[in-house]
Formats: structure tokens, sequence, C-alpha cells
């Protein structure tokens, strides 16, 4: 585990003076209800990474708040929140989490094994929540900070008011509505130098498609949705 545990230190770019709290917040319940046998609850709590994850969403809330308002300081509460609650989501947290490999320091116990729980985006969302809080713990906020800044650079940078809109659940919601089966999402395209990249996607659904581009694939995919729904609410009219 330590040999791991290094391996995670190198990728989140924060040496740990206290190591065993990196552990903690790696370590899920199902882990330490499998390899704990006849501890107390209490043990067993001070084992898994459940409390670490309340602190690790205080601590990246605040910084992204005061990142946002820092780089967009005329934008109103509104467009501010709206930008943090797409930052902080479970969804942009797992897509995080995958880019840093961290479903593969995870540990689980068998039977979440079994059922893929190393891909799972909530169980990905929280370890990272959780692995934020271990260096808070271990560093303090401007530590904690530096690692959120990492880690969120791209989204952070790429944030507007507009882009935040999650036009792929609002699809999804309207295409139940009609009931209709959830949109379909396909890279068609990839051009430009690897760090420099523009990806197009198609979505397609019943009895229609369109066609979004963008830096990343979720962007292409958010543009397609957005094009979708225009499509849809104008049959509407």
């Amino acid at each position: 585990m330590s040999k791991q545990l290094g391996t995670l230190e190198n990728l989140l770019g924060y040496n740990f003076r206290d190591i065993k709290l990196l552990e903690r917040a790696v370590t899920h319940r199902s882990w330490a209800y499998e390899n704990l046998p006849g501890e107390s609850d209490e043990r067993l709590r001070e084992s898994e990474n459940e409390s670490f994850e309340f602190v690790g969403d205080s601590v990246l809330g605040l910084v992204i708040a005061e990142e946002l308002f820092r780089r967009h300081p005329l934008n109103s509460e509104g467009d501010l929140t709206l930008m943090k609650h797409h930052l902080v989501s479970t969804g942009t947290l797992a897509v995080s989490a995958e880019r840093l490999g961290l479903g593969d320091f995870v540990r689980v116990g068998r039977g979440e094994e079994k059922t893929g729980g190393r891909k799972k985006q909530a169980l990905l969302a929280n370890t990272l929540e959780a692995v934020i809080a271990a260096v808070f713990f271990d560093g303090g906020y401007i530590a904690a900070r530096a690692l959120i800044g990492s880690i969120f650079a791209a989204e952070i940078r790429e944030a507007t008011p507009k882009s935040s809109l999650d036009y792929k659940t609002m699809l999804q919601e309207l295409l139940q509505a009609k009931k209709l089966a959830a949109p379909v999402y396909r890279v068609t395209k990839t051009e430009g130098r690897p760090h420099e990249r523009t990806f197009s996607v198609e979505a397609s659904w019943a009895d229609g498609t369109s066609l979004g581009t963008g830096n990343s694939i979720k962007s292409a995919e958010m543009m397609a949705a957005s094009k979708a729904l225009e499509s849809l609410r104008a049959e509407e009219k």
C-alpha cells in the first residue's frame, strides 16, 4: 500500500507528512468492514473515508467560490452560484478523479469490487473529496487550495454561466417527458494537436440528431445537447 500511496502522492503533486491521512482518504467503508472484523463502530469510522468526504466537500466549495469570485468579480451571485454548482457536482468530480486515475488507488471490499465500484461516479467523487480533506488536514488551506487549483484548472478556466447549464440532463428529462429513450452521444471527429484538440460529437435520439464541437468531449456533448433542445422546443411551437 505504501508504494501505491507514493505513486498517488506524485500524481497529486503533494507529499504528506502523515501518510495515514491519505491511506484513510482512499479507504472505502466496504474495505474497512471486510478487513477489520470485530472492530468497534467507532474504530471502523476512524479507518474509512466518509467523514473526510464531508470536510473535503466544504473545503472544495470554499476554494471554488474564492477562485470564481477572483476570476469573475462582476458576475452576479446567481451566475457565480451556477458555475460553482457545476464545478463541485458529482459529474465534474468524477471526471477529475478519473483523469487522476484515482480509482486504481481506492481500497474497496470484494463485493464493491465485483460491482465495478472503482468506476462508479459517486464513489470516485467522494474519494476525491476525501483526498482533498486529507491534504487540508496535513498541509492546511493553502495546500488544499493549490491541489484543487491544479486538479480543476481546465474546468475553472472554462467555466461560464452558460457552460455550467447541464444541457445533457435537460435533454434527457425532456425526452423522458415525451416517453422517448435517452439520447446517445458519439464522437464523430477529433482534430488538432494533443494539447489543442477539437472534438465533434453527435447526439441522437428517437427521431433526430444534432452535432456539437468543443475543446473536450464533455463540452462538445453539451453543445450537441443544447442544439437538440433548441430543435425539440422549436417543434413544440
